[in-house]
């Protein structure tokens, strides 16, 4: 499920009065106070997360404490500066966690305040650490993205399974419209999220990884926050069938176009599977040794190719394919990949998005999960099930 920030309602302060020596008013007997006895002292709030006087706190501070989420929060540096932040969730206690990583080093003051009752704690964050990681995303601000495509973070070494959590806690992803989601941990290096079914078209994206200070396992710590805004572009998918060696191209459930393609030959047949477009350039050079066969051998080969669209690592794109023309339709004689004309190539690089899915049926073999972002090829309960907060 995605996750909101909740905004905080400032509630009003206790106002405690006392008479001054100049009232005259009729006192009790042995009070010393007017008007009977004295106002009870403030209930006091407990703050269970960071204990008052503690060192060492990660600057991915999650101020806990059992009040309701309402309660205002203050938190001040040592300065006086003040850190504003959200309740964002209430799961064992209000967790309310700031709107930007704090500084390494540095004393702060949390107040959280409710109708009847106040509570505060006094703490420094940890110094800096030298095993600083970058956390990194592959959609980048104002990006248009496919309706496959899921929100991927990479980190540069990999992630321990007993500091999955503690990432994916931080990790703050919205849809606009809402939509059901879930994190699922890729790889030991990558975190996806993706929707249940396709993202809906025009859907604005919006997440948070307030990861800066998180422990990634062992001395490692993640050194900044990351914030990304893209957009989900029209709902364009790409259909290939070997049965009838065509592909269909539908946006928004309308047919653009079909085309007749060749697919991989049966000594090295394409993948079937549910892909999605990873990388796109206008050509690239196709060379076999990168994949150990010599380029002057029977099967070796270097070529300059037009529009290619990559849909696994291993080496499958759609792409330009000139000299195939006349099997296209007909038979199989690519390498793996889908062989259409250059006219239709040119043409479908100008229509897609990375992340625009393409359906591959009735080849020879199955994708292998992970050869791509393959995220599609799991049922959605299965992939939930990746998520390291993951519950049924």
């Amino acid at each position: 499920m995605r996750s909101r920030f909740v905004s905080l309602l400032v509630m009003g302060g206790l106002a405690l009065t006392a008479c001054s020596d100049s009232d005259t008013s009729w006192k009790s007997p042995g009070t010393g106070t007017s008007g009977g006895a004295a106002p009870a002292p403030a209930k006091q709030i407990p703050i269970s997360s960071p204990a008052n006087g503690a060192t060492d706190v990660t600057t991915a501070l999650d101020l806990v404490f059992d009040a309701p989420a309402t309660a205002a929060v203050t938190l001040t540096d040592a300065s006086g500066a003040s850190i504003t932040g959200a309740a964002v969730s209430s799961t064992g206690g209000v967790h309310w966690v700031p709107d930007k990583q704090l500084k390494w080093g540095t004393e702060y003051t949390a107040t959280v305040k409710s109708e009847d009752a106040t509570g505060e704690v006094k703490f420094t964050t940890m110094a800096k650490p030298s095993g600083l990681q970058r956390v990194t995303s592959q959609i980048g601000d104002n990006q248009v993205v496919g309706v496959g495509m899921p929100m991927i973070l990479s980190f540069a070494n990999e992630i321990p399974k007993d500091a999955r959590a503690g990432v994916e806690r931080r990790l703050f992803m919205e849809s606009d419209p809402p939509q059901e989601g879930s994190w699922n941990w890729f790889s030991a290096k990558e975190v996806h999220y993706r929707p249940k079914e396709y993202w809906q078209a025009g859907t604005k994206l919006k997440l948070r990884a307030a990861v800066g200070g998180v422990s990634l396992g062992g001395k490692s710590y993640a050194e900044k926050d990351l914030t990304v805004d893209a957009t989900v572009g029209k709902r364009v998918i790409m259909d290939v069938d070997n049965a009838t060696k065509k592909m269909t191209i539908t946006e928004d459930g309308v047919l653009l176009k079909t085309m007749p393609v060749s697919l991989g030959k049966p000594s090295n047949p394409s993948d079937s599977g549910n892909f999605i477009v990873m990388v796109k350039n206008e050509w690239e050079w196709f060379d076999s040794s990168t994949y150990g066969v010599p380029v002057d051998s029977p099967d070796g080969y270097r070529t300059k190719v037009e529009f290619p669209q990559r849909i696994t690592w291993s080496g499958q794109y759609i792409h330009a394919a000139p000299w195939s023309v006349a099997d296209q339709g007909k038979r199989n004689v690519s390498h793996g990949c889908v062989n259409i004309s250059l006219d239709l190539a040119k043409w479908l690089y100008g229509v897609t998005h990375i992340g625009d899915p393409v359906i591959v049926k009735g080849t020879e073999e199955r994708v292998k999960y992970g050869d791509g972002w393959t995220d599609w090829e799991l049922p959605w309960e299965q992939y939930r099930k990746g998520s390291a907060l993951y519950s049924a």
